[in-house]
């Protein structure tokens, strides 16, 4: 089973932000830290939760488990449904990848166990600050 545990940082909202996904498991260990522009948290959230699916899915498409500090990725998810018109094409995209998967499960977490993908977001919004 892959672990995928996905953040993401705004300097403002919207602001600079990053994202951060960190991956283990079936012998993997991935840090992903990468800046996306200008945007707003959710969006970043959203983003992340892709890039995280896409990069699980290169690994492997058996058992995927994703945690996340967002409460609107992840009830979006569970719901398959979110109310607001601009995360809907994220919202898409990402059932599509799951899609991909024998079997997915995804569960918030509290920030105290999100730290590794919260340094990574952080990293990439102060690596382009630099």
């Amino acid at each position: 089973m892959l672990e995928v545990y996905i953040d993401a940082a705004s300097a403002g909202n919207p602001g600079p932000s990053g994202i951060g996904i960190f991956i283990k498991g079936e012998g993997h260990h991935i840090q992903i830290s990468e800046y996306i522009g200008q945007t707003n948290n959710h969006i970043a959230e959203f983003t992340a939760l892709v890039r995280g699916l896409e990069e699980a899915l290169k690994i492997s498409s058996n058992l995927i488990s994703v945690r996340s500090d967002s409460k609107i990725v992840v009830a979006s998810m569970e719901k398959e449904y979110v109310k607001n018109e601009e995360f809907k094409p994220y919202l898409e995209q990402a059932l599509t990848l799951v899609s991909n998967f024998d079997l997915f499960f995804i569960k918030w977490v509290p920030d105290t166990q999100n730290k590794a993908a919260d340094a990574l977001a952080r990293k990439a919004i102060q690596k382009e600050k630099n």
